[in-house]
């Protein structure tokens, strides 16, 4: 999009000259409890905006403090640049992004969260450097993580999870905190399952991708919203949801087991022809019993997950349920 402004040619005649207009970036916020954060941190966004056609999507992942009124006083605030999205169930903060990536309407989109752990200037930067190398996904990564030593410890395990199962590059880190060009929110808009993994749909539709090192602060809210339960579904999630590669594990450690039983039986009945005499061994029955049966829990365990969410899919389980939109008006639009 381009504006016309009219300037005065050396030769005395009148020409339109095109300028282009300020590029279009969404910064798409999950609020979680974050009644607290959410005012100072939107206020910080459009205060240090250099320059950007700005939408702020909120999305309210139904939480339990007054960030609902909080938003809702931020879109009044703020009804040129502020978009609400009221969820009417908790859905997890990946299924709250999708929510907001399906609202947002820029041509480039910052995922943050509400803690204020990421500064406002830093979500600009990531935007410039896209737009600045046609990147369709730039990474944040930190020279030092302020997050809790057990959100650390799981950031690593899925980063490692995804960097084997997703065949990542070396040296990628996966960060909540990116901004993805309109092409990638596209694609990832089209995946409708109920189990949306942000990073995993981002990479699945592109390879032209950037990190810049980004400040990494103190949350602002005090005591994290991850519960180690949170934590292992995402995991899961990373696990079986963009890969068959545990399928293929458990039939190997099968056809490991197996060979480990024939092997066993055969020198059992050679041992026994040798010598008739010989008792039969209870406790290596006991423990042969014990590991074969963990190894079969596992393995139905791990189809018993794919099978589940199959099902969950199948039967049409929702990402998110909206309530209300509260999108303010910009210039020449009518409010929704």
């Amino acid at each position: 999009m381009q504006t016309a402004k009219n300037q005065l040619h050396s030769s005395g005649e009148l020409r339109v000259v095109k300028t282009p207009a300020p590029k279009c970036v969404s910064v798409v916020i999950p609020v979680y409890n974050g009644a607290c954060t959410i005012g100072p941190l939107v206020e910080e966004l459009v205060d240090k905006n250099p320059g950007y056609d700005l939408e702020i999507v909120l999305v309210n992942d139904a939480s339990k403090d007054g960030s609902e009124n909080a938003c809702l006083s931020l879109c009044r605030r703020h009804p040129q640049n502020v978009t609400f999205v009221n969820l009417a169930k908790n859905s997890g903060e990946h299924n709250a992004v999708m929510a907001g990536l399906n609202h947002a309407r820029g041509q480039w989109c910052v995922i943050m969260d509400d803690d204020r752990q990421n500064p406002p200037q830093e979500a600009f930067r990531l935007a410039a450097e896209a737009i600045r190398g046609g990147y369709d996904i730039v990474f944040s990564r930190y020279a030092e993580k302020k997050h809790h030593p057990a959100r650390n410890l799981f950031s690593k395990m899925a980063n490692a999870s995804a960097r084997k199962l997703m065949r990542l590059p070396e040296g990628l880190y996966l960060s909540s905190f990116k901004c993805l060009s309109r092409f990638t929110v596209d694609h990832i808009k089209a995946y409708k399952g109920p189990f949306p993994y942000i990073d995993g749909l981002a990479l699945r539709a592109t390879d032209n991708i950037s990190t810049l090192q980004t400040m990494h602060e103190p949350s602002r809210k005090g005591k994290s919203c991850y519960t180690v339960e949170k934590l292992f579904r995402l995991w899961a999630v990373i696990t079986v949801n963009f890969s068959i590669t545990p399928l293929r594990i458990a039939s190997l450690l099968g056809i490991f087991f197996s060979l480990i039983g024939a092997v066993g039986a055969a020198s059992t009945v050679v041992e026994k022809i040798l010598n008739p005499s010989l008792p039969v061994g209870w406790p290596s029955l006991i423990v042969a019993l014990f590991v074969l049966s963990g190894v079969q829990l596992l393995i139905l365990g791990v189809v018993g997950e794919y099978l589940g969410q199959l099902l969950l899919t199948a039967n049409g389980t929702p990402q998110y349920v909206v309530r209300e939109v509260v999108r303010g008006a910009k210039e020449g639009e009518d409010e929704e």
